[in-house]
């Protein structure tokens, strides 16, 4: 899980003095070079949050921190496990929206365990290797099918471990209950079936886009994965 911060620009010479504009958020740092570099030449100023997925407590306290820093409303954009992530930190007062890509929703109570828990018929058995020492790896051969080989390769072998209890941790507080949320699915996630990321975005009430796209369709469709967060800032003015 990553997570990384955009803002739009003060404004320049000439704009309105007192326009105030949101910052958005991304849980899931690394692979997202593409998506920010299409935010900043739009004019967003971009941070990384890179959490240290040991715990969803941990995760959310490390945003929350980054959070605190920022001048101004926040929009936070999760990917993966990294959507339980601004799930719980997104309660934070700077938080104006939120961005799920491919992510996991939970509700208060619920867990990324929990979701995986009942997955819809016939949905492909996430490529999740069994724990070791703790923690959990994807399965490298069944990696980022939509991308080149090398890339896939590369993204495979600089994947962060996940702490058991970062995927066990319960939500003590939905943010999208009380804030405006965005979903992107991913239509060929092996990891998240699209079927149950439609569940979860239309018991959010999110705004919904689809797009071809593997798991990592934040690296894949960067494009897409841009315009929507772009969508869910210009929204918010």
């Amino acid at each position: 899980m990553d997570c990384s911060l955009a803002s739009e620009p003060a404004p320049a010479a000439g704009d309105d003095a007192g326009a105030h504009h949101p910052c958005i958020g991304f849980v899931d740092g690394s692979g997202w070079q593409a998506v920010y570099d299409l935010l900043t030449l739009d004019g967003y100023r971009v941070s990384v949050v890179q959490n240290p997925t040991l715990s969803l407590d941990g995760d959310a306290t490390a945003t929350r921190q980054v959070i605190d820093a920022v001048d101004g409303p926040v929009v936070l954009v999760g990917h993966s496990c990294g959507g339980a992530v601004i799930t719980e930190a997104g309660t934070h007062g700077k938080v104006s929206a939120l961005v799920y890509i491919a992510a996991f929703a939970p509700d208060r109570g619920e867990s990324v365990n929990t979701l995986n828990a009942d997955p819809p018929p016939g949905a492909p058995v996430p490529p999740i290797l069994p724990p070791r020492d703790g923690f959990l790896f994807l399965d490298r051969e069944k990696f980022a099918g939509d991308l080149p080989a090398e890339q896939a390769a590369f993204i495979a072998d600089s994947q962060v471990p996940w702490g058991v209890n970062a995927l066990s941790g319960e939500i003590t507080e939905s943010a999208w209950r009380t804030k405006p949320s965005w979903y992107l699915v991913a239509t060929d996630d092996r990891m998240i079936p699209p079927p149950a990321q439609r569940a979860m975005f239309q018991r959010a009430g999110s705004t919904v886009v689809e797009s071809p796209g593997s798991h990592a369709v934040y690296v894949s469709q960067p494009v897409a994965v841009a315009a929507i967060i772009h969508e869910a800032a210009t929204a918010l003015k």
